[in-house]
């Protein structure tokens, strides 16, 4: 569904990715993993269009979209939930809503998150932090999106929260959502990817099925030691 093609891409002339490419399969789930600046977050924006790489190619469904932008991709089904909670603050929950979706699609992110329902007409910035990241979360319901993209979505949640999250994750999955999954909990994402992408200083350094690397392996990459078995 997604291909990122050898892409370079960076921040005013420094390069944080080097020649990187990364396959989504149509209904998987790939789980991006590496030490922090490794380049998760600038891959994950350089697929959205929020970010023009300054080499390689972004292709969806076959067609380069590269030149696209963001809105273009959402228009093709592409949903970006970023790191810090990624929601209007300042907007209520139904007015957060509406924006993700343009009026349609608030009954099934209230399906999928039933204390949403009960908070519609609260500010969003006054959510507790949990609240918040499941209204992120909404807009791949409300958007009906095909191709979900996140960025360290557990991230400062308390464990129950980061479960209920991670089931809400798995029942996408379940309707033939692909995810491109960016998270701290290495054993939780390595149970839920297909397949696992392992970035270091910018570079791809494992790109395999999942159960082909233990979180050890993972570990020893966030540590500075390489990840076994590198390919």
């Amino acid at each position: 569904m997604l291909q990122l093609e050898r892409i370079t891409a960076g921040y005013s002339g420094a390069t944080v990715l080097r020649d990187v490419t990364l396959r989504v399969p149509d209904g998987t789930v790939v789980a991006l993993l590496g030490p922090n600046g490794s380049g998760k977050t600038t891959l994950l924006r350089v697929a959205a269009g929020l970010l023009d790489p300054s080499g390689g190619r972004v292709v969806l469904d076959g067609d380069d979209v590269t030149t696209l932008a963001p809105h273009q991709r959402r228009a093709r089904g592409v949903c970006l939930v970023p790191e810090g909670r990624g929601v209007f603050p300042a907007l209520t929950v139904r007015e957060n809503l509406r924006v993700f979706s343009r009026g349609a699609g608030i009954d099934r992110a209230v399906e999928a998150f039933p204390v949403l329902g009960q908070r519609l007409d609260q500010v969003a910035g006054t959510l507790s932090g949990g609240e918040q990241q499941m209204l992120a979360l909404s807009r791949a319901y409300a958007e009906d999106a095909r191709l979900v993209m996140l960025d360290e979505v557990s991230m400062g949640l308390a464990p129950k929260v980061v479960d209920e999250i991670l089931a809400f994750l798995a029942r996408l999955v379940a309707q033939g959502t692909s995810l491109l999954l960016v998270e701290q909990y290495v054993a939780k994402a390595l149970e839920l990817a297909d397949y696992v992408c392992v970035l270091d200083r910018g570079r791809l350094a494992f790109a395999g099925e999942g159960d082909e690397l233990s979180v050890d392996d993972i570990l020893a990459s966030y540590l500075g030691g390489g990840v076994g078995a590198t390919r």
